[in-house]
């Protein structure tokens, strides 16, 4: 199995202990390509290029950016995924001019990382304003009608999306985030689109009242990327994990040996992302290796 990490490091983007003078300088020297430099250098082959860095560093996807990212895949034997953006981002909203604006942003990092030839990206298919009415407290019907609205939303914005770049509809993976899974489902299946399974998210109840074991059998047949990280089942009381989740392995209630059994089982062979800090993401691959060691081949 293919285990990588993200390259979207807050330890690396904004040391600590620097002062604003000194934070200055380091972003105005920071690339892409250094923080992957650093993630290869601890043993890392697969990385997932953050889109939201461009909301805070704009030239980190310029044609220059990608040209250096380009000649480290060739020398270093790197591949790419690439989560596209999210921060301020919500192509399912109603508001038309805002969700123009949201599939805008998401295509223009799309295009931009095309020459790069990523193995799939990521997308959150709504967004912070979704989540927040699928929690909101009112009842079943209204709420339901309100999911829809924004499920409508979403699918005008990846017909869009879809349409204006060219990428095979496979290539995208829409991801388990907070929002019912079966709308999201029925979005993969609409458009034909991949599964990115975040483990963390469901078994924090994010995509609602569903194990994660049933959430892995519903996406194989279109599983295309995993984010790894652990959190707390939800429980019978659906109690949302929040902030619980991103947590290496083995702090949660992730079954992992029964997780990567089911994987190998399935034959899966696409990216699975460590969505964790570097010290994080090392400690859960000595989690794997405790479990599993014939898995890891590095590092």
């Amino acid at each position: 199995m293919r285990f990588g990490i993200m390259a979207m490091q807050t330890g690396m983007l904004i040391p600590p202990h620097k002062s604003p003078a000194e934070l200055m300088a380091h972003f105005s020297t920071l690339t892409n390509a250094e923080v992957v430099r650093q993630l290869h250098a601890n043993g890392f082959n697969l990385i997932e290029l953050g889109g939201d860095l461009s909301l805070f560093l704009p030239n980190s996807f310029s044609p220059a950016a990608i040209e250096e990212l380009g000649l480290l895949k060739e020398e270093k034997g790197i591949s790419y995924t690439v989560h596209l953006p999210l921060w301020s981002v919500e192509t399912s909203t109603p508001l038309q001019p805002v969700r123009q604006g949201s599939v805008q942003a998401v295509i223009d990092i799309l295009k931009d990382t095309l020459p790069l030839q990523p193995e799939c990206y990521v997308l959150h298919a709504t967004g912070a304003l979704a989540a927040e009415f699928t929690q909101m407290r009112i009842s079943p019907p209204a709420k339901a009608f309100l999911l829809r609205m924004f499920q409508s939303g979403a699918a005008e914005s990846l017909k869009t999306i879809l349409g204006e770049t060219g990428i095979p509809s496979r290539q995208l993976a829409i991801e388990t985030i907070e929002f019912p899974f079966e709308l999201t489902q029925e979005l993969a299946e609409k458009f034909d689109l991949s599964f990115c399974l975040d483990t963390g998210h469901v078994l924090a109840g994010f995509s609602g009242p569903l194990g994660l074991f049933d959430a892995l059998e519903a996406c194989l047949p279109r599983l295309g990327n995993i984010h790894l990280h652990d959190a707390p089942w939800q429980g019978e009381a659906r109690v949302l994990g929040y902030g619980k989740d991103h947590q290496a392995l083995g702090k949660g209630d992730l079954d992992l040996p029964r997780f990567l059994d089911r994987l190998e089982r399935a034959a899966y062979a696409g990216p699975i992302i460590f969505e964790l800090t570097l010290p994080e993401a090392l400690e859960s691959l000595e989690a794997v290796r405790a479990v599993r060691p014939d898995l890891i081949t590095r590092p």
